[in-house]
């Protein structure tokens, strides 16, 4: 079993907590979109009240342990490795529940490139542990608005994990689709499980607007979140999405494999 101390380690030494690839200048740059209710930063996310960059520099402060000084404008930013363990352990006693009731579990991730693994790992156990993995829309179309205009994409799973692909594109059993923050998936996926008569989910795993869009309809929701992403964790503070564990969500995919195996041995789903 991969012990906290040795994941910690394996954290700062990855990049993907203590001194991360996201600079300050960027976590700075989203913290005032998302105050001015930018829809990029929003990530489908309805907020109660309005939030000041300086409310949310105190609450990822809190929640990641970036620098609560708001004086410190250039330079790398942090995620401090014990809030993403501590968070960890809370992600995984979500997915151990799930797996305890036999909940129906919808996986969806805007970074298929870096994610698709660690989260078709988590799909497989909850698979195994008799879980149905949904996999509702297959192929539909999604139009997504982008700083270039209206984008269509098509939805498809790799591994039950729901992610979006340019029209055309063939999978290839990997993580090929595009970069995307738009919580429009989740909705286009939870749209055509209702009138299929199908099941909902009692869980939604995963980042970017599959988490802020499922968690603001209602379903539980639980992710991954860089310093950059204030929605997410501005939604756990708000009572909408229930774990979100801070790291870097754009290191290389195989970096994030003792990252599964912890999650499952937490959950005791190892096989």
């Amino acid at each position: 079993m991969l012990r906290s101390g040795a994941l910690k380690a394996h954290l700062v030494q990855a990049g993907l907590a203590g001194v991360v690839a996201t600079s300050r200048e960027v976590s700075l740059r989203s913290y005032r979109a998302f105050g001015a209710g930018d829809p990029r930063v929003l990530l489908g996310l309805e907020p109660e009240r309005g939030w000041g960059e300086g409310e949310l520099l105190e609450l990822m402060a809190e929640r990641c342990g970036v620098s609560a000084d708001p004086g410190y404008r250039v330079g790398p930013d942090v995620i401090d490795p014990e809030r993403t363990l501590v968070a960890l352990d809370a992600f995984a006693k979500r997915v151990g529940e799930a797996a305890a009731k036999g909940l129906p579990v919808l996986f969806g991730t805007g970074h298929p490139h870096r994610l698709t693994g660690f989260y078709g790992g988590l799909a497989d156990a909850l698979s195994a542990a008799g879980c149905e993995v949904l996999t509702p829309a297959q192929g539909h179309r999604v139009d997504i608005t982008t700083r270039f205009g209206v984008r269509t994409y098509n939805l498809d799973y790799v591994r039950g994990v729901a992610l979006v692909r340019e029209p055309g594109a063939r999978g290839s059993g990997s993580g090929t689709g595009v970069h995307s923050h738009s919580p429009l998936p989740v909705r286009v996926v939870l749209e055509a499980a209702a009138e299929g008569g199908g099941p909902l989910p009692g869980l939604v795993v995963g980042d970017h607007g599959w988490v802020c869009g499922a968690g603001q309809l209602g379903f539980e929701a639980i992710g991954l979140a860089d310093v950059d992403d204030p929605a997410l964790f501005v939604g756990q503070e708000e009572g909408r999405v229930s774990v979100v564990v801070p790291l870097d969500d754009g290191v290389r995919s195989d970096y994030y494999r003792p990252l599964t195996r912890y999650v499952l041995n937490r959950a005791c789903l190892s096989r």
